[in-house]
């Protein structure tokens, strides 16, 4: 059946970078957000690299101590904010509707502002080195050093004003992945049929949205003392420095499995295929993702064991942490048993997914030993807490978003990664990665302590960093060749079916890459797998020569599909001008506009401020007048 799609005339539909700009199909939405990502994750990545240099050496000189606390602050910011988390949302965007069988996401011009809030976001954080020095906290901010008293630049405050954008980002590509999956699956995709992937995705959308607006109301709290000179977090005028910690934590749990919860779903998605067998335990890995999900809020203030609570306290919140290792378990153990005696196709995709589960049990049970109060107390704030959670979240959610990207590049593309770039990429990554972060438990225990920039020679690290270094150096080459792999495949010729893998989900039904409608038509939505079904019956069964199936294109089907917008990017760069506004404007400076003899209590109005909210109401108004499709 044919389709016309019915959409702008073509006269008015934008062209060039133009189409790019104003663009609010989810598909090139996804691909931005990748992109954008990816760039962020290499920017991290050279920070990473400075720091390893740096450590590689007892008394080493390469930078001094405040660079050095503006690098890990921007390392640890741009790996979670501005890397992982829009990696995720990348391949949600990109992959979600497909899978449901959806033309697009609910709410497309929403879907467009989150992506512009998360690429203002990061240019903002990372401004604040051209005016004045980064952000030099630490990426949890900790006060009272992240007070004006203690970090007097304005560093904090673009650290501060930046995450609010990004966060505001997260909300809105939340609720719209929620209404999304929730209102527009296939007919008969009930609840219980969704693609692994889209149950990551769903519960993570529902963490995001219970656990950012605490760090949120932190970080407002922390900018009022900084700009108006209130006393939320200093001890000395009435504020209590732990309640930013318990604002943060109660967000930076949840955070851990914001980050790995999508990642979950891409392991499933691949090793389900790759194993040529559907995913074992279907039902007991949808739950596992619920378990995990409520049990996150519960475990907040393990990071707190050394701030002195109750011993009541540090009982109930060690138990809750053995607790939240279950129902991680339970998906290792299926992910084994998906793999036990399946048919397997050995390539890249399968072989980060397969080294995610070795390198992720490895940070999970390094989890269980911190959970354990004694244990804490001797390693709290060394870098066995960095092996740790490095083991958790690089050689957790960064293997398996690798994992990911060998595995759909050829549906966004047409075009496949190269196999032995790909195999290169994956043996200098685990090398390096095992060198770096499992010498980091043990350099740990050794005594050597987080944040610090340099270490004399008696101490016995110099060897054990060096190692480390070394390592990090093997992951950068591993990434590189990632990066070569990608550049040179896109300039082949599209030579990718619609189904390379022999894949179970929706999105393989349709062209490699997809139309702009996505389908023309549906597939009835029996199980986890209705492309299975298609192509071997209902009950799975192995065919000499499965049926092609082909959703692309056919017959007299109008589509209507959203038009582009403008006003997405108006209304960030408002907000965007309101931060800058707020930064630079409440100090009495050339940016501040004196309104000392109008009887306010403010003695000056930041004029960024101004500006920002007139261009954030003209992208509003833009935003309403425009037809919705």
């Amino acid at each position: 059946m044919a389709t016309n799609v019915l959409a702008l005339p073509r006269a008015s539909q934008p062209t060039g970078l133009m189409s790019w700009i104003t663009t609010v199909d989810h598909k090139r939405i996804g691909i931005l957000y990748l992109i954008t990502a990816v760039i962020f994750f290499i920017v991290g990545g050279i920070e990473a690299l400075i720091i390893r240099t740096q450590l590689a050496a007892a008394s080493n000189t390469l930078v001094g101590p405040n660079l050095y606390n503006e690098l890990f602050t921007m390392h640890g910011t741009t790996m979670i904010f501005l890397a992982v988390m829009p990696l995720n949302s990348g391949f949600g965007n990109y992959l979600v509707p497909l899978m449901i069988g959806a033309r697009d996401m609910a709410f497309p011009r929403l879907n467009a502002l989150g992506y512009w809030l998360f690429l203002f976001g990061g240019l903002l954080l990372y401004s604040s080195f051209l005016v004045g020095g980064a952000p030099d906290a630490g990426w949890f901010g900790y006060a009272p050093l992240s007070e004006r008293a203690y970090s007097p630049t304005h560093g904090v405050d673009f650290w501060i004003l930046s995450l609010q954008l990004l966060g505001i980002s997260s909300i809105v590509g939340s609720l719209n992945f929620i209404v999304t999956i929730i209102n527009m699956r296939a007919p008969g995709m009930t609840i219980n049929r969704l693609p692994l992937l889209v149950w990551g995705t769903l519960v993570t959308s529902l963490l995001v949205i219970f656990a950012l607006p605490s760090v949120s109301v932190a970080m407002f709290l922390l900018l009022f003392d900084r700009v108006f000179s209130t006393s939320f977090y200093l001890p000395n005028n009435g504020g209590d420095p732990l309640l930013w910690q318990h604002l943060f934590w109660f967000f930076g749990h949840p955070e851990v499995y914001i980050m790995i919860m999508p990642p979950f779903g891409i392991i499933s998605e691949i090793l389900a295929t790759n194993s040529r067998k559907p995913i074992f335990g279907y039902a007991a890995m949808a739950f596992a993702f619920a378990g995990i999900s409520f049990v996150s809020f519960t475990v907040w203030a393990h990071h707190m064991f050394a701030v002195g609570m109750s011993p009541a306290a540090d009982a109930v919140f060690a138990g809750m942490s053995f607790v939240v290792a279950v129902p991680t378990g339970i998906k290792i153990f299926n992910w084994l048993a998906t793999i036990w005696r399946g048919s397997l196709r050995i390539n890249s995709a399968f072989l980060f997914a397969a080294g995610f589960i070795g390198q992720f049990t490895i940070g999970g049970l390094s989890g269980v030993i911190l959970a354990a109060v004694p244990v804490d107390w001797q390693v709290t704030d060394t870098y066995f807490v960095i092996g740790h959670f490095h083991y958790t979240l690089f050689a957790g959610a960064v293997l398996a978003l690798f994992a990911g990207t060998y595995y759909w590049f050829p549906k966004m593309t047409g075009r496949f990664l190269n196999e032995r770039l790909g195999q290169l990429h994956f043996w200098f990554t685990m090398v390096g990665m095992t060198l770096v972060f499992l010498i980091m438990h043990y350099v740990g225990v050794l005594g050597m302590p987080r944040r610090i920039y340099t270490y004399g020679a008696a101490q016995g690290w110099e060897v054990w960093n060096f190692i480390e270094t070394i390592g990090a150096y093997l992951v950068a080459f591993g990434v590189l060749f990632f990066v070569i792999n990608i550049i040179t495949s896109l300039r082949h010729k599209a030579t990718a079916t619609n189904d390379p893998w022999d894949g179970q989900t929706l999105e393989w039904a349709t062209s490699s890459p997809p139309p702009a409608y996505n389908f023309a038509s549906m597939l009835p939505v029996n199980s986890p797998r209705p492309l299975w079904d298609a192509k071997y019956g209902p009950h799975g069964e192995f065919a000499s020569n499965p049926k092609t199936v082909d959703l692309s294109g056919g017959g007299t089907a109008t589509v209507h599909l959203p038009s582009p917008s403008i006003w997405p990017l108006v209304l960030t760069i408002g907000l965007s001008i309101i931060a800058i506004g707020i930064i630079f404007g409440f100090d009495g400076g050339p940016l501040a506009l004196d309104i000392s003899g109008m009887g306010m209590a403010l003695q000056s109005l930041p004029i960024g401020l101004v500006t920002g909210i007139v261009v954030f109401f003209i992208g509003l108004i833009g935003w309403v007048s425009q037809p919705a499709s």
